[in-house]
């Protein structure tokens, strides 16, 4: 009995699901995510070419702001295509293989993302508590090193998904409630023992999310008893002023991304609600981190607009 609900790995393909009730219109849906793809990449691909190019952008700030625009533009690539297959095409059918290859790539670069923003928090702390000795102490080759390590650590710890998920056998009605593949959702397809899964998915959670937010909010506290201590009101609010946009990017990150943990191992809310969340947690933070930090930013939006500037006037755009 148990061989005739299982399906044969090998030929076994998952079901992705847009929002549900909504088929009639998935062509007008198809829309704004077509635009979100566009924006994200156009967005990112801009603050990496300018930072690149100006030498003057070549410091701590701008080259973790390239590392979180690099992450971004992984997550839109791996991400939406297989969105707009479902709302364009009505592609559904993923096969287990690729399904594996991009939850790895989704959880790992999220994962990434998070360790960003705390490198991000640590500049900023840095850059207000001891700002004569920022340079020397976020040189280049360590920030390098830094970014190395973190990167790795979410590819590493990540690494193990896959090859757990490909232990299990599947239920033939092999339907996720998502538009892509995510580990929470795959392993409860399993006709097997999740525990482990489970056990592993949730320390991994635990101790990338989990301690990079804790972290963050250290960080933070400890610029506000430093900033605190500043004579000037002025002083103080031109220090806080440049948290801002880091503040926005951990506020996208961190909110949709444990409420949508919660509601995945504790919660039984509505699927149109965590599907809505899920679509916030990853297409959000690349849509508009490049928006807010050009905007807030006063040297990255002054080399835009001259780069705009010149582009106008030798008639190249």
């Amino acid at each position: 009995m148990s061989a005739v609900n299982d399906t044969n790995f090998n030929s076994a393909v998952f079901l992705l699901t847009g929002l549900p009730g909504q088929e009639d219109v998935h062509l007008w849906i198809s829309i704004p995510f077509c635009l979100v793809y566009i924006i994200s990449i156009i967005g990112n691909s801009v603050i990496l070419f300018i930072i690149k190019t100006d030498p003057t952008l070549h410091e701590p700030m701008y080259i973790f702001l390239s590392m979180l625009a690099i992450t971004d533009l992984g997550i839109s690539i791996t991400t939406i295509p297989t969105i707009l297959g479902i709302y364009l095409f009505n592609s559904r059918e993923i096969s287990l293989d690729a399904c594996f290859a991009q939850l790895f790539f989704i959880h790992s670069l999220s994962f990434i993302e998070s360790s960003i923003l705390l490198l991000m928090a640590f500049d900023r702390f840095v850059a207000i508590s001891n700002p004569l000795r920022y340079a020397s102490i976020l040189t280049l080759p360590r920030i390098a090193k830094m970014g190395l390590v973190f990167g790795l650590r979410g590819f590493v710890l990540t690494f193990p998904l896959p090859f757990l998920l490909k232990r299990f056998r599947y239920c033939r009605a092999n339907v996720l409630s998502h538009s892509y593949c995510l580990n929470q959702e795959v392993m409860k397809l399993a006709c097997s023992d999740i525990t482990i899964n489970s056990i592993y998915g949730l320390f991994i959670t635990l101790l990338m999310v989990g301690l990079d937010s804790l972290l963050i909010f250290l960080s933070y506290v400890m610029i506000l008893k430093t900033v605190l201590k500043v004579a000037s009101p002025t002083e103080c609010l031109r220090a806080l002023n440049t948290c801002v946009s880091h503040l926005c990017a951990v506020v996208l990150f961190y909110t949709p991304e444990i409420g949508l943990s919660v509601l995945h191992r504790f919660g039984k809310g509505s699927p149109p609600f965590q599907i809505l969340l899920s679509y916030l947690h990853l297409l959000l933070p690349p849509v508009l981190n490049p928006i807010v930090y050009s905007i807030k930013t006063k040297e990255l939006r002054k080399r835009i607009l001259i780069k705009i500037g010149c582009n106008f006037v030798l008639g190249k755009i």
